[in-house]
């Protein structure tokens, strides 16, 4: 049976999208291929990597990849899945060539501020939304 190819996407690859990435690999890894990439890509985000290391997922190897790097590859996916949120999806990317684009919101962990612990407990809410949300569609997505 071929994999579903699923690409998320994000303005830096830094912290939601690698997130995704990381739980449909664990959740739906033998159906589906999953990447992540970014606009403009970036540094992964510390708090990012910590909260998912919590939950025993080490993306702190991971590398921030670029979008147009995959266009120019001739990559092509079933789905694309959008994950910025609201304020800037006017920036988020596009890919063209998908069978279906989605868009699912999330917070930015890079926008979060106050104190270390704040900042990690909003970064653990955005993360378990990220996981619930992968969760979901995978459970819909059942042959």
């Amino acid at each position: 049976m071929e994999k579903i190819r699923v690409l998320f996407i994000c303005i830096h690859n830094s912290a939601r999208s690698q997130m995704a990435e990381a739980f449909l690999k664990q959740v739906g890894g033998d159906r589906f291929e999953v990447e992540s990439a970014g606009l403009e890509p970036g540094v992964l985000n510390p708090i990012v990597i910590e909260v998912m290391k919590e939950i025993g997922i080490d993306i702190s190897n991971n590398k921030t990849k670029s979008v147009f790097d995959f266009y120019k590859q001739g990559k092509k996916y079933n789905y694309v899945i959008a994950v910025c949120d609201a304020a800037s999806n006017e920036m988020c990317p596009i890919f063209p060539g998908a069978i279906e684009q989605l868009h699912w919101g999330f917070a930015d962990p890079a926008a979060l501020s106050g104190t270390k612990e704040a900042v990690m407990d909003n970064a653990r809410i955005i993360r378990d939304e990220i996981k619930q949300k992968i969760e979901e569609w995978v459970d819909n997505h059942k042959n």
